[in-house]
């Protein structure tokens, strides 16, 4: 059944912003309620038309009178945040996260009208070691469990969703796990870390990236809205990247460090407020994730416009990132040293 009233939470930031844009050219949809506890960018408000912006708080139990007063049949949950600086802090950061999405399936779960759920997860929840598979399918879980920050939010954040489909069978839940996002206008750690003139590395480490292009994350979602196929599915572009070679494609130079001095060097950026490293961010530059998504094609019925390779150099080129130091130097000191080690033999 096609949807009607969608409310979605988080329209402050990138995704929940934009995709409530995008719903409110949908005439096919008569309202769209658009939640968070701050107004939308300057920038991004004229593009969300009739898209209504209601200030509350999901932590709150009032928000179970907007989504029963306005007779919402479809949510998505598009809040959760990895960003504990734009969330004041970590405990913020958790408390919105997990506390926010406990009242908001509470109040999914008081409300007859609601028939579809669509959830932003991560694919965090996998973790990051140095024994994990390939590619994690839906079916697997981590080698060893998130023990903080945003992963360990998704974690749990699932398990309660899992809870709310048992108690409401009725309602059709799609659970989006994505790579992580990338793009010429999205705000991300990523994005902020390959932005960098030089880029941390752990020593002897190349960790495998797999990204989403930004436009395929709105359109998978605006999908899932559309009556999607329900479950839970691993949502990325096609290929990896090592992060060596997405450092190169960016311009920047590498710093490898010793695994000892990741933790200081990590502080040093986060004081400065060029990133903000979690443990979760720091070991996914260690060991990298990659994930299958066969199911997203397949069952879901959707393909990323965008390789992994492609949404990377979308983000260069958006960003307008040229390289700090000339190629052609780079490769005449590469051509030279060979040639000296030809000679020496």
């Amino acid at each position: 059944m096609p949807p009607k009233i969608v409310l979605v939470t988080g329209v402050s930031r990138f995704l929940g912003g934009h995709l409530a844009a995008r719903l409110a050219a949908d005439d096919g949809i008569e309202r769209v309620l658009g939640v968070d506890t701050a107004p939308p960018p300057r920038e991004l408000r004229p593009r969300m038309g009739r898209a209504e912006f209601i200030r509350a708080d999901i932590r709150n139990p009032l928000i179970a009178k907007v989504i029963a007063g306005a007779g919402v049949d479809t949510v998505v949950h598009a809040s959760l945040s990895p960003n504990p600086a734009r969330s004041g802090g970590r405990v913020p950061m958790m408390e919105m996260n997990v506390i926010g999405t406990m009242q908001l399936l509470a109040a999914c779960q008081q409300a007859d009208s609601v028939t579809r759920l669509v959830i932003k997860s991560t694919t965090a929840v996998y973790g990051a070691s140095g024994r994990d598979p390939a590619m994690f399918t839906e079916d697997m879980g981590p080698k060893s469990l998130p023990s903080g920050g945003y992963a360990k939010d998704a974690v749990e954040i699932e398990g309660y969703v899992r809870g709310f489909s048992r108690r409401r069978p009725d309602v059709a839940v799609t659970m989006l796990r994505f790579t992580n996002f990338i793009g010429p206008r999205i705000e991300t750690v990523m994005t902020r870390y390959f932005s960098l003139p030089v880029a941390p590395t752990v020593l002897g480490y190349d960790a495998r990236v797999q990204l989403l292009h930004e436009e395929d994350a709105l359109a998978v979602l605006q999908r899932a809205v559309d009556a999607g196929p329900t479950g839970v599915f691993n949502v990325g572009g096609d290929g990896v990247l090592l992060l060596s070679q997405a450092i190169r494609r960016a311009g920047r130079v590498p710093l490898p460090v010793p695994g000892l001095v990741v933790g200081p060097v990590s502080r040093l950026f986060r004081g400065a407020g060029l990133v903000d490293f979690s443990a979760e961010q720091l070991r996914f530059l260690n060991f990298g994730r990659v994930v299958d998504t066969t199911r997203l094609r397949t069952e879901f019925g959707f393909t990323p416009r965008w390789t992994t390779a492609q949404a990377f150099d979308a983000f260069v080129k958006g960003r307008g990132l040229r390289p700090l130091i000339n190629p052609r130097r780079v490769a005449a000191a590469e051509r030279e040293l060979l040639g000296g080690l030809a000679r020496l033999r």
